[in-house]
């Protein structure tokens, strides 16, 4: 009994602590919140699963957070926000491998008021530069509608890949070639006129092309004719000849003409000398298809169905650079408005890629095979960003990113293929047109990243006639 006694008193008395050579911090204080996660996958819940695939979208920006936090703490860089890893210059900033750890902890911290706030990292030994740091906003991920937010009918809006028959002009009209006559819709009122019938020459619209200015329209003919119209006025100012075939193709460079013909040669004239002085292109050995003017209008591109991509200058009648790389017709050409020289250019179906040239240097730069013939390319105004609508098979619009040529988004709705693309005036949207005698109208290149996708289509469909 005595021995029982003498036990339950030492149990009961205060345990005497022995100092040693290890200190071991109290987390008393702190209210810690240990969870576990098991990595086998027998373990995985419905709701790991939703946490992993929103963590995919962000194990990007959570590297470049994380190496911008060690440069600062190592290095003493003093970054301040988190760069986003998507832009182009991502390969500047250092990138970190990512890692999966098997155990994780959060720590829950109350909310205080704003006069009296604490920052949730002010007990750790950040310096202040990575506090800002880990308090930076992050950029809300891009979303582009896949619904067009207006639909056109079209009439008689031919299925021929040759051909241009759509363009918006900088007063914000848009003119669309169907049959024989061209007509004008405007985007801020919605209004359509008729602005000429060729059926009484029998003739037809093959191309249609706006100045800068947005004041005159250009017509190309079935029959080798370019007639300029006022648009405001309603009345056709001339009708240049010179053409012994069809003119698909049309681009203003100032008061200067360029029009691409079937005949295999490009015309270039000043509609403002009357007869026009005439500049005869011959490089091309069969249709003229593509035509565009560089931003500094000094340089001429046209694709032809040769498979070539010429470049001329503004005084040779020779092209300064010819491409041959491309294996089918070359319509879609596409000068960047960011990059002094570079120029995009699509194949069509026994091609279908993306090709970029340095024009400075003659130098091919990148490509890649899109999976569809190639219509159209436009470069976005605000962003290093440009779309291209496709043909056999897949009839879809794509917006891709340089130079990294990831695909941004990619937009269907269009039953034949997307032979017409035009951008609006202010950059912001793009009408495509098709065989199936729509025009559809998209926000691509809005300068307002929207968060949320429209959920349904603005049907306001227009008998265009």
């Amino acid at each position: 009994v005595e021995h029982k006694r003498r036990c339950f008193e030492e149990s009961c008395s205060p345990v005497t602590v022995k100092s040693g050579d290890r200190f071991i911090p109290t987390r008393a204080g702190s209210n810690w919140s240990i969870n576990f996660h098991c990595a086998n996958e027998n373990c995985w819940s419905p709701n790991q699963n939703q946490r992993a695939k929103d963590a995919s979208t962000d194990t990007g920006k959570d590297a470049v957070a994380y190496a911008a936090l060690l440069r600062n703490e190592l290095l003493g860089a003093g970054i301040e926000t988190v760069p986003d890893p998507h832009t182009d210059d991502r390969r500047n900033t250092l990138v970190t491998q990512d890692t999966h750890s098997l155990f994780r902890y959060t720590i829950h911290t109350k909310r205080v008021p704003f006069d009296n706030e604490i920052s949730p990292y002010s007990l750790s030994p950040l310096s202040n530069k990575s506090h800002k740091l880990l308090r930076s906003p992050r950029k809300p991920a891009r979303k582009i509608s896949k619904i067009p937010f207006k639909v056109l009918d079209a009439p008689e809006l031919q299925d021929d890949f040759y051909l241009n028959l759509v363009d918006w002009s900088a007063g914000n009209l848009l003119s669309v070639g169907l049959g024989a006559c061209v007509y004008l819709w405007s985007a801020c009122t919605s209004q359509v006129t008729r602005l000429c019938d060729l059926s009484v020459d029998g003739d037809s619209v093959t191309s249609v092309c706006w100045n800068e200015r947005g004041s005159l329209v250009a017509v190309g003919t079935h029959k080798g004719f370019v007639q300029i119209w006022d648009a405001a006025g309603g009345r056709k100012l001339t009708s240049l000849e010179g053409h012994s075939a069809r003119v698909g193709a049309l681009a203003w460079n100032g008061e200067q003409l360029s029009s691409g013909s079937r005949d295999r040669v490009i015309l270039q004239r000043d509609v403002r000398t009357p007869p026009p002085v005439e500049r005869r292109l011959q490089g091309h050995r069969q249709e003229v298809c593509g035509l565009k003017w560089s931003p500094d209008h000094q340089h001429l591109a046209s694709g032809g169905n040769d498979n070539k991509l010429l470049v001329w200058n503004s005084s040779s009648l020779l092209p300064v650079q010819q491409y041959s790389d491309h294996l089918a017709a070359v319509k879609a050409i596409a000068w960047s408005p960011h990059q002094h020289g570079l120029l995009a250019s699509g194949g069509g179906t026994a091609d279908r890629c993306l090709r970029f040239w340095n024009t400075l240097t003659g130098q091919a730069l990148q490509s890649t095979d899109t999976g569809s013939q190639v219509c159209n390319l436009a470069w976005s105004k605000h962003a290093n960003e440009l779309v291209s609508t496709h043909g056999y098979s897949q009839n879809q619009i794509l917006v891709w990113k340089y130079p990294s040529l990831t695909q941004v988004a990619k937009l269907t709705g269009h039953s034949y293929r997307v032979l017409y693309l035009a951008v609006s005036p202010d950059g912001e949207a793009i009408v495509t047109g098709a065989g199936d005698e729509t025009l559809r109208f998209w926000n691509v290149f809005s300068k307002t990243r929207c968060t949320k996708e429209s959920k349904s289509v603005l049907n306001l469909f227009t008998r265009i006639r």
